[in-house]
């Protein structure tokens, strides 16, 4: 067995085999209903109960009774902002996170500084996710078991990696079970602890009526009001999961946009629930805080002291497993929805074209990978630290909620006199949460600036930098481009246009020399690899064949129209190169095929050809550019040395004609 057939092998194991693009359930098989979609997607919100909740309770010191407060309002911004986001979700049916929001309804710029901040903020929410989940795994652990945390969490993130290669709904499945048991655990801990202290509710309206008071002589109202405040915005992290929904449209099971706005429904209740719960059953319970446990540990362990040894230790180690199992779970969205915006700026030229390429299981690899290697070494640098990665979490999700509130009030505002039904009700939502997320984001970044805040905003700016740096090279391609397909169309005429012939027909000869000429569509790249074909070679080649294989990316693999959109855009373009040799009296013939890696799909086809055509030489174009760099090979695919690589193995010969730009 060669090596390539090994790898391939182990490939297959570990991924899994490859799928059909062309096989219209397979959209069906890997989208996901709303309890699904619940877990991918909107545990990334409840996990946040993980930690939210526990950093706005310890923000109130000693004035623990102000909690209610906090409480109250931490339900209230989630619904705020789950109705303003099931609004995004109705108005983009095919997927509407922050980076298309902003691009589609205030600037294109607007969408990529969003799409940045949401980048991070995915890294983050991964490293935060799997980190935090550790902490909570080794509460029930003795202390001297601490110093394996880190490579826990190491492993976490490998692990996480390679699910999400294998493809979305897989990824999803096997932490179907473990989410259900954090979800019946802790609400269970929330309707004990209200259970357990019912009697004492007046006592604690009483306590918490004196704690009031008592705040309000000592610090004034306004400083009462400022500690709720300060404290409503360090537990912001609470918020952070709400995005994932409306950007992850795509993945669900039809109809998406009933789909979408039930997920938001589950995922703002149940968060909403666990936020309440579990503050007022930090303040019912008097939890403090205790080195190397979280506060949730803490509760549990108050919560079971009078349980007995055996079924205390039962419960909160299932508890405090199903809290790092939720983590770990909630770390999905940050490798679900971070290589979706990823492969989306791509798409549009922020980022390198190749984040939007889609491997043979159809998910974002290299997005994945780029994502976990980033959580990866972010976990090494911080240690593992929560405390460090929550002082960097949170800050960039509201410049994406911030940007999204504002596009979409924007949106009603232009809309309104046109009978939208419920106007006044949608633009009140979106300005209510246009209200409540800039408020959260300047709070956040204040508090949390001289922290570690400078940081995240540090590398957000370097990324936006880096995001112009690239979008300004690829414009300039593509006007190169441009000029070079208008100087062939206007030297040519209409000579590449489909009409009716006349006269007798070019005929195939399977013996004569024919040229297999790889194009990439109808543009400046395939028209003047075609004419240097002819330019160098004059009347060597009787037979031409052209060959375009259409690339299933993130962009067109949304459903089956787009894939038969795909194969009649590429049937188009051939053709218009097969009419202009035929008219030039020589045979032509068109190759198409939809795949998502042009090289594996070419090396298949080339036998195929050569079994028509013995004597082919192949032909693929390639942009020279006046410095060639590192930076301009990465931004470009160079996909047809690759491609010659791989005819190499197959003894196939094939020409590189350089294209100057």
């Amino acid at each position: 067995m060669t090596i390539e057939a090994a790898a391939e092998k182990v490939k297959k194991i570990v991924i899994g085999d490859e799928l059909n693009p062309r096989d219209h359930s397979i959209f069906h098989q890997l989208s996901l209903i709303a309890f699904l979609a619940w877990v991918g997607l909107g545990a990334d919100g409840l996990s946040s109960s993980c930690y939210g909740p526990e950093e706005a309770f310890l923000a109130l010191g000693g004035h623990t009774h102000l909690a209610i407060f906090v409480a109250l309002a931490s339900a209230a911004t989630i619904f705020i902002i789950s109705a303003s986001y099931s609004q995004i979700i109705e108005l983009f049916p095919t997927g509407g996170g922050g980076y298309l929001v902003a691009s589609k309804l205030l600037s294109p710029t607007a969408g990529m500084v969003s799409g940045c901040a949401l980048l991070i903020d995915y890294v983050l929410t991964i490293a935060i996710s799997i980190a935090s989940g550790a902490d909570a795994m080794f509460s029930f652990f003795p202390e001297h078991y601490l110093s394996y945390k880190l490579t826990f969490a190491i492993v976490g993130v490998i692990l996480l990696t390679i699910l999400n290669l294998r493809g979305v709904k897989e990824s999803v499945i096997p932490l179907v079970p473990v989410f259900l048991i954090f979800v019946l655990t802790h609400a269970f801990a929330v309707i004990y602890a209200l259970f357990t202290h019912s009697g004492n509710m007046p006592a604690v309206i009483s306590q918490t009526a004196s704690d009031v008071h008592a705040t309000r002589m000592e610090v004034g109202f306004l400083g009462m009001f400022v500690m709720i405040l300060r404290a409503y915005s360090l537990g912001a992290g609470t918020y952070t999961g709400i995005e994932a929904v409306s950007n992850g449209v795509p993945l669900l099971r039809e109809p998406k946009v009933q789909t979408g706005k039930r997920t938001m429904r589950y995922m703002a209740s149940s968060l909403a629930f666990m936020v309440v719960g579990l503050m007022l059953a930090y303040l019912l319970f008097n939890v403090q805080k205790m080195p190397g446990k979280t506060l949730n540990a803490v509760l549990f362990d108050e919560m079971t002291k009078g349980w007995g040894g055996t079924t205390a230790t039962t419960f909160i180690f299932i508890t405090l497993f199903s809290e790092a199992a939720i983590l770990f779970v909630a770390a999905q969205a940050g490798f679900l929805d971070g290589p979706r915006v990823l492969s989306n700026m791509a798409l549009d030229r922020w980022a390198p074209t190749r984040f939007s390429m889609l491997s043979d299981r159809f998910v974002s690899m290299n997005g994945i990978l780029i994502m976990g290697i980033s959580a990866g070494i972010l976990m090494i640098l911080s240690k593992g630290s929560v405390r460090f990665l929550v002082v960097l979490y949170s800050i960039n999700v509201f410049i994406t909620f911030f940007l999204s509130q504002l596009g979409m009030v924007k949106h009603w505002w232009e809309e309104r006199g046109k009978n939208i039904p419920h106007w006044t009700k949608k633009i009140g939502v979106n300005g209510l949460g246009l209200i409540l997320t800039l408020f959260i984001l300047i709070s956040v970044t204040i508090l949390k600036f001289h922290e570690g805040g400078w940081i995240t905003l540090l590398v957000t700016g370097t990324l936006i930098g880096l995001s112009l740096f690239i979008k300004r090279h690829y414009n300039h391609t593509l006007q190169t481009l441009r000029r070079l397909e208008s100087l062939v169309v206007s030297t040519y005429g209409s000579a590449f246009e489909p009409h009716v012939h006349k006269g007798v027909q070019p005929v195939a000869d399977p013996k004569a020399k024919t040229a297999v000429v790889l194009v990439n569509g109808f543009n400046g790249l395939g028209l003047h690899t075609l004419f240097n074909v002819i330019r160098h070679f004059q009347d060597t080649f009787k037979n031409y064949v052209f060959v375009q294989v259409g690339i299933v990316d993130a962009g067109t693999f949304k459903g089956s129209a787009e894939v038969e959109k795909l194969e009649e855009h590429c049937i188009k373009d051939i053709e218009r190169y097969v009419e202009f040799m035929k008219r030039n009296g020589f045979y032509a013939e068109g190759i198409h095929s939809i795949a998502n890696d042009v090289v594996e799909e070419v090396s298949e086809l080339a036998p195929q050809i050569l079994k028509k055509f013995p004597d082919s030489i192949f032909f693929g174009g390639q942009l020279v550019f006046p410095d060639d760099t590192y930076v301009s090979r990465f931004l470009h695919n160079y996909t047809v040395f690759a491609m010659q690589r791989k005819f190499y193995h197959q003894g196939i010969p094939l020409m590189i004609l350089p294209i100057r730009v």
